[in-house]
């Protein structure tokens, strides 16, 4: 049996799981990601959305992204934590957010995207590559 992704929300109230087979993981830097993150940049986990389990409720805020897609932000309504994404570019993938894994040392993020809208002051170590919009994926 191959090891499992584990995570939730901060409080408990919604849990998820899906196999180990991430299809990217890095920094995104998109200016939706900033709000949604409260910093410079998120660190993000895509996965096959058919292959994740959620049990819980989660609350939703739809927003029309700087590529012209369209991202849900699927987060917990009780304790706030933000759980993951759905991109209206990729909808057989979801986002989920490194830092509500239950172990975020489990993946790598590989990559820096959208760092076009970076603040200024933001930095990166330049030991990943870095991509000022969406790369293939």
């Amino acid at each position: 049996m191959s090891e499992k992704l584990t995570g939730g929300c901060r409080c408990g109230a919604i849990r998820y799981e899906c196999p180990d087979a991430v299809i990217f993981a890095g920094h995104c830097h998109c200016r939706d990601c900033q709000y949604a993150s409260g910093g410079a940049y998120s660190t993000v986990v895509g996965v096959a959305s058919e292959s994740v389990t959620i049990d819980g409720e989660t609350g939703a805020y739809t927003v029309d992204a700087a590529s012209g897609n369209t991202v849900t932000r699927r987060f917990c309504a009780s304790c706030g934590s933000p759980l993951f994404s759905e991109l209206s570019a990729n909808p057989g993938m979801l986002i989920l957010k490194a830092g509500s894994l239950d172990d975020p040392g489990r993946v790598t993020p590989a990559m820096h995207i959208w760092t076009g809208s970076s603040p200024a002051w933001a930095e990166t170590s330049g030991k990943l590559p870095e991509y000022s919009g969406q790369p293939d994926l």
